[in-house]
């Protein structure tokens, strides 16, 4: 039987509570979703911070530390810091985008390729991709490569190739973002089949598309992402209250697909992180 991991990615950037009255904006309330989360079933926390009064997207490391630290206290969950530097006015951009990695989480995104969002594009250049690789091996994070496209995978082959990246690589297919790869079943076995093999990856799928491409990803043998980061509503009309909510939706699709779900110490193993 095959053990799952469950990320919960609970804020994001875009989702607000005028969306969904639950999304939350202050340290206080991210790190409370995530311990929440934790104890429904999820291993890993997706963090992204946001200006507490706002909800715009931020970088402030002293807001992602207040984060951590709160998990830290309360669950033994994995933590995942985003890397996205959304909304940064700092020059040296690069930099600013992996101070969360001095916070020494077990995880940090590292975005491959560029993509373009509905309002804006997402770049990720060739010299952030090497620098963000090289700091994370440097300081012992792991990097979540998360890949929008069949480019990106081809991209993080190369670097895998050139010893950028520790074994095993850990993949996020992100299905159905912007005018990424379209969330379909076909695209999702085609991007599955052009990973390494036998590495541990992810699947993440956006609004109407999260429930069949996580259902799809146990299937596979890979792992799943819920929150609200992907997703505001538990199904058709129905806001989520929680991200602990999808947790709970998530734990119970695992058991009826007759897998098992991954405490933290079985997702530091999976990861080689134990």
């Amino acid at each position: 039987m095959n053990k799952t991991i469950i990320t919960a990615a609970v804020t994001g950037s875009m989702p607000t509570k005028k969306m969904n009255p639950a999304v939350p904006y202050t340290p206080e309330e991210i790190a409370k979703e995530a311990i929440e989360c934790c104890r429904s079933g999820a291993a890993i926390a997706h963090i992204h911070i946001r200006n507490p009064k706002t909800g715009e997207p931020d970088s402030s490391i002293e807001l992602f530390r207040e984060v951590v630290d709160r998990i830290r206290q309360e669950c033994d969950m994995l933590i995942n810091l985003t890397t996205s530097g959304l909304n940064i006015k700092d020059t040296n951009v690069i930099d600013k985008r992996l101070e969360p990695v001095t916070l020494q989480p077990e995880i940090c995104s590292l975005d491959i390729g560029s993509v373009n969002f509905p309002h804006r594009a997402f770049v990720n250049s060739p010299e952030w991709g090497r620098s963000a690789a090289l700091r994370m091996r440097k300081s012992g994070v792991k990097p979540e490569i998360e890949v929008f496209d069949t480019g990106h995978i081809r991209q993080a082959m190369y670097w895998i190739e050139e010893d950028l990246i520790d074994d095993p690589p850990y993949f996020q297919l992100c299905m159905g973002v912007g005018w990424g790869i379209e969330a379909t079943p076909e695209n999702l076995l085609f991007m599955k089949n052009k990973l390494p093999p036998n590495v541990p990856w992810s699947v993440l799928g956006v609004g109407r598309t999260q429930l069949p491409m996580i259902t799809l990803g146990i299937l596979l043998g890979g792992n799943i992402r819920v929150g609200f980061e992907d997703n505001i509503y538990l199904r058709k009309g129905v806001l989520a209250k929680s991200n602990a909510q999808m947790v709970e939706m998530a734990v119970k699709l695992v058991g009826q697909l007759q897998q098992e779900v991954a405490t933290p110490n079985d997702a530091r193993r999976i990861l080689g992180l134990a």
